[in-house]
C-alpha cells in the first residue's frame, strides 16, 4: 500500500486502487456490491437492495448466498486496508471508509463546496471533473445501477462542466470553453443551457457563423425529436447574433434591493440570472407539535454540519407526521435559509390520482420566484436548468412534500451548496440515496409517554388527568399513530362533556380478523370529517399504490394477529414461492406498509392490521381466506415440529401430522442452533398463531402445535407462555373430543404450573391425564406423568413416595420401549437416592442415565445428569468435584440462561460456598436467583430466603428442581 493509502474509484471503472493499480474486484458482480456500498459509505445496505442491483426485481434462487460470497471476497480484498472496514449488521452490509477517499464524494465535495470568487471556483469543479475516468460504474454486472444510478451521475457531471464553463466564461478563456463544449453538444444537443454556453462561447471567439451553425443543428433536433422549439434563451441568442450583436441585448429588470438593474443571459460577465424573489410559501406551522426531539436534532445537523447540503428524505408510513414534522422544521430554521423557502405538495398519494408532474411543479417554483412567463424555457429539461441556475450562489430551502418516486423529485433538486432540499414520501426513494447521496430519516411511531404528551397538549391536562386509564387506551390502541391520536383528540374536543372512554368504545383491533362479526367498525372512529383525516382514506392512499400481488399479501396479512412474519410465512400465507413473497415484502417495506424489523421479519402496527382485515373481509372470497389460513397453520406447525425433534427428547408429544398444503414454505431447520434461534424469533408469534388457530376452526392446529413448542418453552423457562398455549391446546382436544390430545396437553399444563408455584393444579391435571393415558394403553404417557408426579414429591422432600413414582415410571417406559423417558427417568432414581442417602446406588443410576443420554446424543437429558452428579458429590463433600460437574453441566445450557441451568446455577454457588470460595458462591447464588425470579417464579422465593440468611458453613440444598 502508499503511504496515502488506497483509493475507492466509482466515475470510470469501479475498484480499489492503489498507486495506479487496481487490486480488485476481480469479477463483474463484485464489483456491483463494492459500487452499492460506496454509494453511501458508512450507511447499512440491505440484502434485498443488493439483491435487486446484481439481478433486477427477481433475483434467483441462489441470490441471498450468492451475495454472502460476493461480500466475503471483499472482505478478502479488503482485510490489508485499515482504511476500510466491512461489516454486517441486522440492517445490511456496510462499509465504512473516509468519503474523501472516494471518488464519487470527493468530485461532490468539491462541486459544492463555499469558495471566494470564479477563479476559485472555476478551479475546484476542473479538480472535481479530472476524477472522472470515463462513464460511471463502467464495467458493474445487472442494469439496475445503469438504468437507475449512472443517469443521476452523469447529469451531477453535466450540471459540473455547465458551471465551470459559465466561469471559465467570466475569465475570458472562451476559446477553450468553445473546444470542450462542441463535442458534448453534439452529444446532448437537446441540452439548452450546455448550447447557449458554446453558441456564447464561439461568438466571443469572433466565430459567428459557426455560432448560428450550432443552433441550426440544434433546432433540427429540437423539431424531429420533441417536435418543439428551443427554449426562449436559445431563441434571445440567436436573434441577437443574427441582428449582429456581441452579446444578445440584456433584459433590464430591478435588483434584488431595487438599486441598479440585473440582466439575464447565458453568463455572467454579460448578462446574469433574473432577479430573485424572497419566497415565502411554507404552510403554517403548528403550535401543538409534540415530541420529534431526535429527528429535529439529526435535521438540525444537516445545516450545521459545514458541509454541502444533500438532500434529506423523510420517510415512513402514511399519518406518521412526515409534513408536519418537515414544516415545523423548516420554520425553525428559516434564518439559515434568508433567500426563501420553497414548497410544493407533489400529491404522490392522496384522494384522486392527480400526482403533481415535475414540469408543473418546476413551473410553480418559477412563479414563486417571480420569473416572467416570456423568460420560462419551453421543455422540462431547459425550465429545470434555469430554475438551478435561480438558486445558484444563493441559500434556498425547497420542502418536496408528499413525493411518489424519484422521477418525480430528481427535476426538483437545486444543485448549490448553499441550498437544501427536504422530501418526504411514504415509499423509501433508495434511487435518492444512491444516485444523489440523499440522506434518510425514517419517521417511527410515538412511544407512549410522546403519545400521552401529545393528547395533553391538545386537551389539556386536566382532561387527561381525569381518567388516565382512558388515556393509556387511546395511547395503546391508535398504536403511536399521530394521525390517529389527533383524530380522537379532536372528537375529544368537539365533545367536551363525553368522556374519554365513550369516544373509543370501538376504538380496538379486532382479535380475530376471520370473524366478520368481531367490531368491524374498528377505524370509523379514526374519521375527522374529511379525506386527510380519515384514517381508513389515508391508509388507502397508500395501499392503492400497490401491485395487486402486494396488495393481495398486504390483505391477508390481516388474517393473522400476531406483531411480525418471517418471509417463509408470508410465502405461505400467499402460497408463492420464497423469491416472489420476498419481493413483494420489499415492495410493502418501500411504501412503508409493512417494516422489516429484523432481517427477514416484517411487523406493523395494529391500525394497519386493522385495515388490512377489513380489506381482506371486502376482497377476498372466505375459501381463499380459509386456504390461506390453512397453509400458515401448516407452516407454523410443520417448522415447529421439525424444530422440536432437534431439541428435546424428553418433551416431545408424538404427533402425526398429514402433510402439509400445496404452497406451504417450511422453515430450514438442520441442527439445533437453527431450531432454537427459529423458536427464539417466533416466540411472540406462536401464542397468537395457537389462538388465533383455534378460533378459526383449526383445532388440530392449536392443540399440535402447542405439543411443538413444549421443548423450547421448557428449556427457555417461558412458563406463562406454557400456561396459556396449553390452555388453549386443552380447549382445543376437548372440542375435538381427542382424549390423546388432552391428556398431552394436561401434562404441559400441569409442567407450566409447577413451575409457575401451582402445585395443587398441576397435580390435578397429572392425575387427570395419566387416567386418560391408562384408557389409551399408553405407558409412556403414563410415565411422563408420574415423572412430573415425582417432582412435586421432591419438592416437598417426600423422597420416598417420589423414588417409588420413578421406579415405577421406569417400569413403564421400559414396557413402552422409549429409551430417552428411560435415561431421564434412571437420573431422576439417581437423585432421589442421593436424597435417601444412597450414594453409591445414586452414582450407578445416574452413570447408567449418561449412558443412555449419550446414546441418543440427547444434550438436555446428558446436562440434567451431570447436575445430578454434581450433586451427589456435594453431598459426599467432595466440593471440587461438585463444582466441576455442575459446570460441565453448565456448558450446555449456555451458562445458567435456561430454566434448568438457573437451578444448576443455584447449587454451583452453594458449592462454591462450601468449598470455601464464599465471595464467588454468593455472586453465583444472586445470579441463580435473578433467573428463577424471571423464568421459574416458583422456585424462586426459597433461594431469596436463602440468600438473607447465608452463614459462613451453608448447608446442602435438598431441592431437586430439574427433573424433566
Amino acid at each position: 500500500m502508499t503511504a496515502n493509502g488506497v483509493e475507492f474509484r466509482l466515475l470510470g471503472p469501479v475498484g480499489v486502487w492503489d498507486a495506479g493499480r487496481r487490486l480488485g474486484p476481480s469479477t463483474a458482480q463484485q464489483r456491483t456490491v463494492l459500487a452499492m456500498l460506496l454509494l453511501e459509505p458508512g450507511r447499512p445496505v440491505p440484502v434485498a437492495r443488493l439483491e435487486t442491483a446484481l439481478w433486477g426485481a427477481e433475483p434467483p434462487a441462489f441470490s441471498r448466498n450468492a451475495v454472502q460470497g460476493h461480500i466475503s471476497r471483499l472482505r478478502r480484498l479488503l482485510a490489508p486496508c485499515p482504511e476500510a472496514a466491512l461489516t454486517t449488521s441486522a440492517r445490511g452490509y456496510c462499509l465504512t471508509v473516509d468519503r474523501d477517499r472516494v471518488d464519487l464524494h470527493r468530485f461532490r465535495a468539491l462541486t459544492r463546496s463555499p469558495h471566494a470568487g470564479p477563479e476559485q471556483a472555476a478551479g475546484l469543479l476542473r479538480t472535481a471533473l479530472a476524477l472522472w475516468q470515463g462513464p460511471p460504474l463502467a464495467d458493474v454486472a445487472g442494469r439496475w445501477l445503469a438504468d437507475v444510478v449512472v443517469p443521476g451521475l452523469e447529469e451531477e457531471r453535466l450540471t459540473a462542466l455547465d458551471r465551470r464553463a459559465e466561469l471559465d466564461l467570466r475569465l475570458g478563456r472562451h476559446q477553450e470553453v468553445a473546444a470542450e463544449l462542441a463535442p458534448l453538444v453534439g452529444e446532448n444537443p437537446l441540452r439548452e443551457r450546455l448550447v447557449a454556453l458554446l453558441m456564447t462561447a464561439l461568438l466571443r471567439g469572433g466565430r459567428r457563423s459557426e455560432a448560428l451553425a450550432v443552433f441550426r443543428r440544434v433546432r433540427r433536433h429540437f423539431a424531429e425529436d420533441l417536435g418543439i422549439e428551443p427554449g426562449a434563451e436559445l431563441q434571445r441568442l440567436h436573434q441577437a447574433i443574427l441582428a449582429g450583436h456581441d452579446e444578445p441585448r440584456p433584459k433590464a429588470t430591478p435588483g434584488p434591493s431595487g438599486g441598479a438593474p440585473a440582466l439575464s443571459g447565458p453568463s455572467g460577465g454579460a448578462p446574469s440570472p433574473p432577479p430573485l424573489a424572497v419566497p415565502r410559501h411554507l404552510p403554517p406551522d403548528t403550535e401543538l407539535f409534540t415530541a420529534r426531539d431526535d429527528e429535529l436534532a439529526a435535521l438540525d445537523r444537516l445545516t450545521t454540519s459545514g458541509t454541502a447540503l444533500a438532500p434529506c428524505v423523510i420517510t415512513g408510513t402514511g399519518g406518521v407526521g412526515k409534513t408536519t414534522l418537515a414544516v415545523h422544521w423548516a420554520h425553525r430554521v428559516r434564518d439559515r435559509f434568508p433567500d426563501g423557502q420553497l414548497y410544493v405538495n407533489l400529491q404522490g398519494f392522496g384522494p384522486t390520482h392527480a400526482v403533481r408532474s415535475p414540469a408543473e411543479a418546476v413551473r410553480l417554483f418559477l412563479d414563486a420566484l417571480q420569473v416572467p412567463p416570456q423568460l420560462v424555457p419551453a421543455t422540462l429539461e431547459a425550465q429545470a436548468g434555469l430554475y438551478r441556475s435561480l438558486l445558484a450562489e444563493r441559500r434556498v430551502l425547497v420542502v418536496l412534500d408528499n413525493a411518489l418516486d424519484c422521477d418525480q423529485v430528481r427535476p426538483l433538486l437545486p444543485n448549490a451548496p448553499g441550498c437544501l432540499a427536504l422530501i418526504t414520501s411514504r415509499a423509501e426513494l433508495t434511487g435518492l440515496v444512491a444516485a444523489e447521496g440523499a440522506r434518510t430519516l425514517s419517521l417511527g411511531l410515538l412511544p407512549p409517554a410522546h403519545a400521552r404528551e401529545l393528547l395533553t397538549r391538545r386537551l389539556g391536562a386536566g382532561q387527561v388527568d381525569a381518567d388516565p386509564q382512558a388515556v393509556d387506551d387511546i395511547v395503546d390502541r391508535c398504536a403511536g399513530l399521530p394521525l390517529a391520536l389527533a383524530i380522537v383528540a379532536a372528537r375529544a374536543q368537539t365533545r367536551p362533556s363525553f368522556p374519554l372512554r365513550t369516544l373509543i368504545s370501538d376504538l380496538s383491533a379486532p382479535e380475530d380478523p376471520a370473524d366478520e362479526t368481531d367490531n368491524p367498525d374498528t377505524l370509523d372512529v379514526l374519521d375527522g370529517g374529511d379525506a386527510a383525516t380519515n384514517m381508513r382514506t389515508v391508509l388507502s392512499w397508500s395501499y392503492r399504490a400497490l401491485t395487486p400481488p402486494a396488495a393481495r399479501l398486504f390483505r391477508l396479512r390481516g388474517l393473522l394477529p400476531a406483531p411480525e412474519i418471517s418471509t417463509a410465512a408470508a410465502a405461505s400465507l400467499a402460497g408463492v414461492p420464497v423469491r416472489e413473497a420476498r419481493r413483494l415484502l420489499a415492495e410493502l417495506t418501500r411504501a412503508n406498509l409493512a417494516t422489516e424489523r429484523a432481517p427477514g421479519r416484517y411487523g406493523w402496527h395494529d391500525l394497519l392490521r386493522a385495515y388490512a382485515a377489513e380489506l381482506t373481509r371486502l376482497h377476498d372470497p372466505p375459501a381463499e381466506r380459509h386456504e390461506a389460513l390453512h397453509r400458515l397453520f401448516d407452516h407454523y406447525l410443520h417448522s415447529a415440529r421439525a424444530g422440536d425433534r432437534l431439541l428435546d427428547l424428553l418433551h416431545r408429544v408424538p404427533l402425526v401430522l398429514p402433510p402439509p398444503r400445496p404452497g406451504v414454505v417450511l422453515a430450514r431447520l438442520t441442527d439445533r442452533a437453527q431450531s432454537q434461534a427459529w423458536f427464539a424469533a417466533e416466540h411472540r408469534t406462536l401464542p397468537a398463531v395457537i389462538r388465533h388457530a383455534a378460533r378459526s376452526g383449526f383445532d388440530a392446529h392449536a392443540w399440535q402445535l402447542a405439543g411443538a413448542c413444549w421443548g423450547f418453552l421448557s428449556q427457555e423457562g417461558r412458563s406463562d407462555d406454557q400456561e396459556a398455549m396449553f390452555r388453549l391446546a386443552l380447549e382445543a382436544a376437548e372440542r375435538l373430543r381427542d382424549r390423546a390430545a388432552a391428556a398431552h396437553a394436561r401434562v404441559g399444563l400441569a409442567h407450566a404450573l409447577t413451575r409457575l408455584g401451582q402445585d395443587a393444579a398441576g397435580e390435578a391435571h397429572l392425575r387427570a391425564a395419566y387416567e386418560l393415558f391408562g384408557g389409551l394403553g399408553d405407558p409412556a404417557g403414563q410415565a411422563r406423568c408420574l415423572v412430573y408426579l415425582s417432582v412435586l414429591k421432591d419438592r416437598h422432600a417426600e423422597h420416598r413416595a417420589g423414588l417409588a413414582l420413578s421406579e415405577e415410571a421406569l417400569r413403564l417406559y421400559r414396557a413402552a420401549g422409549d429409551r430417552a423417558g428411560e435415561g431421564r427417568v434412571l437420573n431422576n432414581i439417581g437423585w432421589f437416592h442421593a436424597q435417601l442417602g444412597a450414594h453409591e446406588q445414586a452414582l450407578r443410576r445416574c452413570r447408567e442415565a449418561l449412558a443412555v443420554h449419550r446414546e441418543l446424543d440427547d444434550l438436555p437429558g446428558e446436562s440434567a445428569t451431570l447436575d445430578s452428579l454434581g450433586h451427589i458429590h456435594h453431598l459426599l463433600g467432595q466440593y471440587e468435584e461438585a463444582i466441576a460437574y455442575y459446570r460441565r453441566s453448565l456448558t450446555w445450557r449456555g451458562g445458567g440462561k435456561r430454566a434448568l441451568g438457573a437451578r444448576t446455577l443455584r447449587r454451583l454457588g452453594e458449592a462454591q460456598l462450601a468449598a470455601g470460595h464464599p465471595q464467588e458462591g454468593a455472586e453465583t447464588l444472586r445470579e441463580a436467583l435473578t433467573l428463577l425470579t424471571e423464568l421459574s417464579p416458583g422456585d424462586a422465593e426459597a433461594l431469596r430466603v436463602r440468600l438473607a440468611t447465608l452463614r459462613p458453613e451453608p448447608s446442602v440444598t435438598g431441592d431437586r428442581g430439574d427433573a424433566p
